[in-house]
């Protein structure tokens, strides 16, 4: 059972570190960082300025009308429509502002997302496998999709957001201050409370929101163990468990997201609150000196001023909170995001790694010692059963086919994943052409090595793009000479759309039989001079399809350097040489006919095969 990452749901408090490697994705758009910056201080000047104008027009024309009736309605009609066009063109300004901000934001934000998700899937594509054993793919699709878009929220709703509060926070306080530090000073009053208020709740939502992400992963992951397990499921009748299954992890996600909303929404209405306990201290202070005709009371244009600004004073402090809870999702966002590009690249070119020139295709195993676990060390002795493979030396000469067989767990598909790199070895070599192939470059090497796989992994899209691997250097005529070759251009073209026909995902609409075929195809297109058949192409296909696939492959293994590895072992008796193993070892080698005589191992393993087949019959 796969269980939520620790890592999501750690607590990460503010790191001056990631922030930093967070803030240099932002260095290619410094141009729109300024400007995002400068309509944040516009728009922070210009919105206090509002209450400005309504101050003036009611001390200045509303009031003189409503004391003295007798004075020149016209001057007053016409200071007060002043006063409105001026109110309405700054709206349009601040319209303009925002609309500029808000662009100039998310256009940085939704570049910076691509950005940082570039970068991490392109360090998924350089990890080795054995990364992939260990981390579950929902758990890494979690990190490119939710981990990255809360970095996104952090800079356009957090970074930027804390610069334009602050900004409007600063301005509304020295307004404030400037037109009446007394009422100033009643309007702060609940801003102790406030603070306690928000670092209370800021806890709380911490906890909550942790929680979230680590359920939210988990649901991924166990989203996508069901949609690959499909088949296993539906041939088992594990539907309705694995529902309920779900549905665990679902309602686990539910109880979370309902803890965030349920302290969220506590938060903002004790927010809001406070700000009109603020306005009513306001109102009641001012109104007092107003109906009191005390000496320097305040205007009522200037008590109206002061509850506007009070209240929109609140929100900046408000979406500050906002921020920090942003800023505690980027900083566990980004902890798990870097520790994926932070991840140690096992399998790496070297400094000045070579190409293979003049390639003939010799491939050396050279006292290989290897296990999967890589904490396994190189001076293990022989007695760990972590080893994989033990003391393997091996010659495959260029042009030679040579198939390895074996029970299951005796080492024989990890001897060619040795060869396309995709490990590397703990003890010995393996060499290809006499150089070891952690000399040479991995893309070089793997250019040169052509792999048939029993499991055909087919992309979603056409079958061409399949078989080319949308490569567009490949030529059409390549495509169809190849399919010609291994016997699958009729089946092609018998199709609607032929090479265009559409293939579903993971080629669900095609039996085994024919992805092999168009296996063949695709290696043969790459044109390899190794080519590595794995887990016995050949299996689980019908006698006829078998008998086709066998010609195929006979035919794309002339002039190349073969290895397969075989469970049925007619498919392998026309092979130069044929290897078993045991235990991780090689405990016997030569042609088919002369294993036989030799009457060892591989005898008996023909003889019980050939057993199975006759009672089965």
């Amino acid at each position: 059972m796969t269980v939520p990452d620790p890592l999501d749901a750690a607590q990460k408090n503010f790191d001056a570190g990631l922030t930093r490697r967070i803030l240099v994705y932002l260095r290619p758009y410094v141009p729109l960082v300024v400007l995002g910056i400068v309509l944040a201080l516009l728009i922070a000047v210009a919105q206090p300025v509002f209450g400005l104008i309504q101050r003036h027009a009611i001390d200045a024309y509303l009031l003189p009308f409503e004391r003295d009736g007798s004075l020149n309605t016209d001057s007053l009609y016409r200071g007060l429509t002043l006063a409105a066009l001026g109110y309405m063109a700054l709206k349009v300004v601040e319209f303009g502002l925002q609309y500029g901000f808000t662009l100039a934001i998310s256009f940085l934000g939704q570049n910076v997302l691509r950005d940082i998700r570039a970068d991490v899937f392109g360090k998924l594509q350089r990890l080795p496998l054995a990364y992939f054993d260990a981390n579950p793919v929902g758990r890494l699709i979690t990190r490119v999709t939710s981990d990255v878009d809360a970095i996104n929220q952090f800079i356009t709703g957090g970074l930027v957001s804390l610069v334009q509060s602050a900004f409007l926070i600063i301005a509304y306080v020295v307004i404030m201050l400037r037109v009446d530090w007394r009422l100033s000073l009643v309007s702060f009053a609940v801003l102790p409370v406030l603070y306690l208020a928000t670092n209370f709740f800021r806890t709380r939502l911490r906890t909550a929101f942790r929680a979230t992400r680590a359920q939210q992963a988990f649901v991924n992951t166990r989203l996508n163990e069901n949609i690959t397990g499909m088949l296993t499921i539906q041939l088992f009748g594990r539907e309705a468990r694995t529902a309920l299954d779900f549905d665990h992890a679902n309602r686990a996600l539910l109880g979370a997201n309902v803890n965030s909303v349920r302290w969220f929404s506590l938060f903002m209405p004790t927010v809001a609150v406070l700000g009109q306990i603020a306005v009513a201290l306001v109102l009641f202070f001012a109104a007092r000196q107003i109906l009191g005709d005390v000496a320097g009371a305040v205007t009522v244009g200037t008590l109206f001023a002061f509850v506007q600004w009070t209240g929109q004073l609140f929100q900046p402090i408000q979406d500050l909170a906002d921020v920090f809870n942003n800023l505690q999702a980027a900083m566990a966002s980004s902890e798990r995001i870097f520790g994926v590009l932070d991840t140690e690249e096992d399998i790496s070119d070297k400094p000045g790694a070579k190409r293979l020139e003049n390639f003939e295709g010799r491939v050396d195993f050279e006292n290989v010692w290897f296990a999967y676990d890589g904490d396994v060390k190189a001076d293990t002795p022989d007695a760990d059963d972590r080893w994989i493979l033990r003391g393997i030396d091996l010659h495959i000469q260029p042009g030679e086919s040579v198939a390895f067989v074996g029970a299951t767990g005796a080492g024989k598909t990890s001897v060619t994943a040795l060869v396309s790199r995709f490990y590397d070895v703990q003890r010995g070599a393996v060499k290809v052409d006499g150089v070891d192939v952690r000399d040479l470059e991995q893309h070089d090497l793997r250019r040169h090595v052509g792999v048939v796989l029993q499991d055909v992994f087919l992309f979603a899209g056409t079958i061409e793009g399949n078989l080319t691997l949308n490569n567009p250097d490949t030529p059409h005529e390549r495509v169809v000479e190849a399919c010609r070759y291994v016997g699958v251009h009729d089946y092609i073209m018998s199709l609607p759309d032929g090479y265009d026909t559409e293939v579903r995902e993971r080629g669900a609409t095609l039996s085994t039989g024919q992805k092999q075929l168009l296996a063949f195809a695709r290696a043969l297109i790459q044109n390899p001079d190794i080519l590595l058949v794995l887990d016995e192409a050949t299996a689980n296909v019908d006698t006829e399809t078998e008998l086709r696939i066998q010609h195929a492959l006979q035919k794309v293994m002339l002039g190349r350097t073969s290895i397969i590895i075989a469970h049925r072992l007619s498919t392998i008796e026309h092979c130069d040489r044929i290897v078993v193993m045991r235990r991780g070892r090689v405990v016997e080698q030569g042609s088919h006919r002369e294993l036989l005589e030799r009457g060892g191992y591989y005898a008996r393993l023909h003889r019980l095969q050939y057993a199975q087949a006759d009672a089965a019959d």
